[in-house]
């Protein structure tokens, strides 16, 4: 084993919100903490965030956390778990100053208090207009807070292993992380790097679908490196599409902009959504409003030469109010569509944007085992947060503006967790030579030389898969034939060569080890999604429409090979408050 060796009290995996809130409590602790990330610390995903973070401050509408709490257990259609949920909601506000603490320049209100906007899925509370729950820094809120975490541990003096992509876990037989092995991009050399805690913060994997909003590097590295290390993947089947994505292109145009008072029109000019959700209409949440969206073309009235789309007005609010509240938004469509939103519509359609499920966790940030005799039993010396873990607090769909708030709330509690296990844990537990064997096994398998399948092509044929058989509304048939591809996909994977076998900066090379967790969860959400025979959050099911709480308020979970899925009851009971029961969702 002679490969290049670092030791670090904790090793986080993703330089994201989340790996880096973890990161700064944890160093500011005085722990010694490495954080290895694929792409330079601020290109991380956060930073493509747009609308806001959740917190119920009342500064520009009544509020509280409990009807915070309440609407994100009706948003997760009831499979979320209400004491994460409760702890989430309850910590939010105290989150949003810490933040604003740290740097993040929120935008302002005339008092000088933080500016919120509404965001869909938010109660109309104490009979007054929706709720404006969202803290915003314009639309570029994921930007200010990832600039301002990355510039805090700066100063907190954590070790930054800027582009190095991380290959596999290191379990020893006892079952304990021990770290990860991970790849130098720009050498092409492994190293090891041991941990006493390892916190996995790799974000989603909106790459499985053809159109998306995610970035090129969001490939579900950490969720697959669980799966391989023995882990299973909970409630994969829920894939959230963002209503609000460019039509055929796929970026996103936050939800900010109808939280500003934007709206949809189909090619009648009809504002179609007071018809799908009488009271929230265009702020429903964003399972209804994509529904709604892919309804109005498949009847017809999508707009356009060949109605593939609908449109968002934003013209009415006035060219100030769009510099002012949306200027990423007019940037991003003069740049793509050549058009200002100030005067002509933008072309809207639902994109690929958030993955509900993950590696399973507790509210600590601890990765869990499935149950063993009704109790689960953490993993070792393992942690997730973020777009990557599945606590779950978003259940069967995430209200916009809590993805934010889940990154730091939970990369903070994972911090606090972490600081408790190194006083009981002081030393390094020793590291065997065959602990890293499957990781190096997996890089070898790429220097494979001669003639094989085309790697490129293979992608775009599983996200077209992925596309036309797990999207917005789906059946039995498509599913079966979903899963039935996406397995034919992996055997042929095993016959992808690669034609440049360089060392330095070799980026096929990256594109292939990536191919492999794409594939890895397309299998996860596939099966999860035949499996679950009825309709709830953003799993809508043509041929089972109605949600089961009976047979279905549940989460599933997902092991690497197996087609039969196995459970876990969902968490109904909240820290401190009563329960909020299931009932039926309208908006």
């Amino acid at each position: 084993m002679n490969l290049p060796r670092r030791c670090f009290d904790v090793l986080v995996i993703g330089a994201g919100g989340g790996g880096l809130r973890a990161a700064l409590q944890l160093s500011q602790a005085e722990a010694n903490v490495a954080v290895v990330s694929k792409v330079f610390p601020t290109r991380s995903h956060t930073v493509a965030a747009q609308g806001g973070i959740n917190a119920a401050l009342a500064n520009v509408s009544p509020d509280n956390w409990l009807w915070h709490m309440y609407d994100t257990v009706k948003g997760s259609d009831y499979l979320g778990d209400q004491d994460a949920i409760e702890y989430m909601c309850r910590a939010a506000a105290h989150l949003v100053i810490d933040l604003e603490h740290a740097g993040v320049p929120f935008s302002r209100l005339e008092n000088g208090k933080i500016y919120q906007r509404a965001f869909g899925g938010q109660s109309q509370n104490f009979g007054e207009a929706q709720a404006a729950r969202t803290c915003a820094a314009a639309d570029r809120t994921g930007h200010a807070i990832l600039h301002s975490l990355y510039q805090q541990n700066i100063k907190a003096k954590t070790h930054f292993f800027d582009e190095f992509f991380a290959l596999d876990l290191i379990k020893d037989i006892s079952g304990y992380i021990l770290g990860a092995v991970v790849l130098e991009i720009e050498t092409g050399q492994p190293w090891i790097i041991e941990a006493k805690c390892t916190l996995l913060a790799t974000g989603g994997a909106g790459r499985l679908f053809r159109t998306n909003t995610n970035a090129r590097i969001n490939t579900g590295d950490g969720m697959a490196m669980a799966l391989r290390a023995g882990i299973p993947l909970q409630d994969m089947e829920f894939i959230q599409f963002h209503p609000t994505g460019i039509a055929g292109k796929g970026m996103l145009i936050t939800e900010g902009a109808r939280g500003e008072g934007g709206y949809l029109i189909n090619r009648d000019g009809e504002r179609f959504m007071e018809r799908y959700a009488s009271h929230a209409k265009d702020l429903a949440s964003r399972d209804v409003v994509s529904r709604a969206i892919y309804t109005e073309v498949k009847e017809g009235r999508g707009c356009g030469p060949h109605g593939n789309y609908v449109l968002l007005k934003l013209e009415h609010l006035g060219e100030a109010v769009i510099k002012d509240r949306l200027p990423g938004i007019r940037q991003l469509t003069l740049t793509f569509l050549h058009l200002d939103p100030a005067e002509n519509p933008i072309p809207v359609y639902p994109t690929c944007h958030y993955i509900m499920g993950g590696i399973p966790t507790n509210r600590f940030g601890q990765v869990v085992a499935p149950y063993k005799e009704g109790a689960e039993e953490a993993i070792p010396g393992l942690y997730a947060v973020g777009e990557c873990a599945c606590v779950s607090v978003h259940g069967a769909n995430r209200l916009g503006g809590n993805s934010l708030l889940d990154i730091v709330v939970f990369g903070r509690a994972a911090g606090n967790h972490i600081i408790a296990h190194l006083k009981k844990h002081r030393y390094h537990r020793a590291l065997a030579a065959d602990d890293v064997d499957q990781a190096l096994a997996r890089l070898a398998r790429w220097e494979r030389s001669g003639n094989g399948e085309n790697m490129d092509e293979l992608r775009a044929e599983l996200q077209s898969v992925m596309e036309q058989n797990c999207g917005v509304f789906r059946n039995k048939t498509v599913l079966e034939e979903a899963v039935k591809k996406v397995t034919v996909i992996a055997e042929r994977l095993q016959d992808v060569r690669l034609k440049d076998q360089s060392k330095v900066f070799n980026t096929a090379r990256l594109n292939a080890l990536e191919l492999e967790n794409l594939v890895e969860l397309s299998q996860a959400v596939a099966c999860c999604a035949l499996a679950r025979q009825e309709s709830r959050g953003a799993h809508y099911r043509v041929d089972y429409p109605e949600r089961d709480d009976i047979r279905w308020l549940k989460h599933s979970l997902y092991f690497k090979g197996q087609t039969q899925i196995e459970y876990k009851p969902v968490r109904l009971k909240p820290l401190t408050v009563e329960t909020f029961p299931p009932k039926e969702r309208v908006y």
